[in-house]
């Protein structure tokens, strides 16, 4: 009798996964996130209004949150 499992786990054998950014370019794509994100938070600092929130601030954290995570990922620290 043939488990269900064993049929999904042998059909992801064949279909390996690939990330959508690959591991040589994790510091590039993480340093640039960060940068992006404190350019931005300096913009939202020195023009503080209701409409910079969803149009500095969000992307800026954003930027810093996942640029943050690539760049761990990148230097080789487990997360």
């Amino acid at each position: 009798m043939s488990s269900p499992l064993k049929q999904i786990w042998d059909a992801a054998a064949a279909n390996p996964y690939q990330p959508a950014v690959g591991k040589d370019s994790q510091f590039t794509v993480g340093f640039a996130l960060l940068l992006t994100g404190l350019i931005l938070t300096g913009i939202f600092g020195l023009n503080r209004s209701m409409i910079s929130i969803p149009l500095l601030g969000v992307p800026a954290s954003l930027a810093f949150g996942f640029g943050a995570v690539y760049m761990i990922c990148a230097v080789g620290v487990n997360v």
